[in-house]
C-alpha cells in the first residue's frame, strides 16, 4: 500500500473521530436547555401554590378590614342613638346595628376559613420549595457532568486536531485536496476495495483496475463515488471460502415478520457502510444506526408509530441488505454505544456469507457463448 494511502486511513480515522467530537461539543447548549427544561414544572408549581398562599392572605387583610369598618360604623349608630327623639328612629338605628353585627360575623367566617387555607397554603409552598431545590441541585449535578464531558470532549478534540496536522504534512497536496473534499460531501474519502467491490458505493470494478487497486503502485479513484481506493490483503476472501459458499449449506434466511431485524447500508448518508437494527413493540419501531467496520453507534435512538417498515422506509433502499441477527432489547441497551465484537462479527460474516451467494448467482448466469452451446 502507498505511504499516502497509509496516512490517509490514518487521517480518516481522525476526522470521524474529530466530527464526532465536534458534534457533542455542539450539542451541549441544547443538552444544556433539556436539563433546565426539566425545573418549568416544578417552579410554575410552586409560583402557582405561591400565588394562591398571597392571595388568602390578601382576602384575611380584605375580611380584616371590613369588620373594623362595621365595628366603626356600629359605634356610630349607637352614638346615634343616643339622640334620636322617635321609636322609628331607634328601630332603624337597631336595625342598622343588627346588620353590621350580621356581616361581622359573616366575614369572622371567611377569616377562618382562609386560615384553614392559609396553613395548607404554607405546607405546600414548603414542600414544592423543598421539591424545586432538591431538583436545582440534581440538575446542577447534571449539568456539571455534562459540561465535564464536553470539557473532556474539547481536550480529546484538540488532541486529535494536532495529530491530525501532523498526519495533513506528509500527504501529497493534490491527493489531501482530493480527499478533503470527497470527506466533506460524502463523510469519507477512502473506500475499501473487497471482493471486486468498491465498499462505499458498491459499484464492481473491472477486472484491470481491480488488479491496478490490489498491486498498490498507484493512486486509484472511483469513478462513480470519487473515494480513493485502497486494499486490505486481510479482507479478501480466499479460494478455499468461496467453495464452502457453493458447495456447502445455504445460508439461513431471517424471517420476514420477525419482531427484530438488521440491515447492512452501504451508501448511508454522510457515514456510508452502516448496520441498521430495528426493533418493532407494542405498535412503535426503534431505529440503531451503526458504524459498518467500528461498531459504533452514532445518532439518538429513534422512536416511530408503526412497524419499522412503515415508519422508517426511506432507510429501506434498495441498496439495504437483511441480515441474520436477533439480540434482547435490554441485551442492545447494555451494549451502550458500540456493538460488542463477537455480535460485529457474526454480522460481518453474515455480510460476507451474503456476498458470495450473489457472487455465485453471478457465476451461474455468466456462463460463456460455448458453455451455453454445450448446455444445450
Amino acid at each position: 500500500m502507498l505511504p499516502d494511502i497509509d496516512k490517509l486511513l490514518e487521517l480518516q480515522v481522525a476526522d470521524k473521530e474529530i466530527r464526532k467530537l465536534q458534534e457533542e461539543v455542539a450539542a451541549l447548549p441544547k443538552r444544556v436547555a433539556v436539563i433546565e427544561q426539566k425545573l418549568v414544572g416544578t417552579k410554575a408549581h410552586l409560583e402557582k401554590v405561591r400565588t394562591a398562599a398571597k392571595g388568602d392572605e390578601a382576602n384575611r387583610k380584605k375580611f380584616e378590614a371590613n369588620i373594623k369598618d362595621l365595628q366603626g360604623k356600629i359605634s356610630k349608630y349607637r352614638d346615634q342613638s343616643l339622640d334620636v327623639k322617635t321609636n322609628d328612629q331607634y328601630k332603624a338605628l337597631l336595625h342598622e346595628i343588627q346588620f353590621a353585627e350580621q356581616e361581622i360575623r359573616m366575614n369572622e367566617d371567611r377569616i377562618l376559613e382562609v386560615m384553614v387555607n392559609v396553613d395548607a397554603r404554607e405546607k405546600e409552598v414548603k414542600v414544592a420549595e423543598a421539591e424545586l431545590k432538591a431538583e436545582t441541585a440534581e440538575i446542577e449535578k447534571e449539568k456539571e457532568e455534562a459540561r465535564k464531558v464536553t470539557a473532556e470532549d474539547q481536550k480529546k478534540l484538540s488532541e486529535w486536531n494536532a495529530k491530525r496536522d501532523t498526519l495533513r504534512h506528509g500527504i501529497s497536496e493534490d491527493l489531501l485536496r482530493h480527499y478533503e473534499r470527497v470527506m466533506k460531501f460524502r463523510g469519507s474519502g477512502l473506500a475499501e476495495v473487497r471482493d471486486h467491490k468498491c465498499m462505499g458505493c458498491q459499484v464492481m470494478l473491472r477486472p484491470q483496475t481491480y488488479n491496478e487497486v490490489r498491486n498498490g503502485e498507484k493512486v486509484m479513484i472511483c469513478e462513480s463515488c470519487s473515494r480513493v481506493y485502497y486494499f486490505n490483503p486481510a479482507n479478501e476472501v480466499k479460494p478455499e471460502q468461496e467453495v464452502v459458499t457453493v458447495t456447502g449449506r445455504k445460508r439461513a434466511r431471517p424471517k420476514a415478520d420477525a419482531p427484530q431485524a438488521w440491515f447492512y447500508r452501504p451508501d448511508y448518508p454522510e457515514e456510508g457502510e452502516v448496520l441498521l437494527v430495528f426493533t418493532n413493540t407494542s405498535g412503535n419501531s426503534t431505529r440503531r444506526i451503526y458504524e459498518m467496520h467500528t461498531g459504533r453507534q452514532f445518532g439518538e435512538v429513534l422512536q416511530r408509530e408503526g412497524n419499522y417498515r412503515q415508519a422508517f422506509p426511506e432507510d429501506l433502499t434498495e441498496s439495504a441488505l437483511r441480515l441474520n441477527g436477533h439480540w434482547d432489547e435490554k441485551e442492545i441497551d447494555e451494549w451502550g454505544s458500540e456493538i460488542p465484537s463477537n455480535v460485529l462479527d457474526l454480522l460481518q460474516k453474515d455480510l460476507l456469507a451474503i456476498r458470495r451467494e450473489h457472487r455465485a448467482t453471478h457465476k451461474d448466469h455468466a456462463a460463456s457463448p460455448a458453455e451455453q452451446t454445450a448446455a444445450h
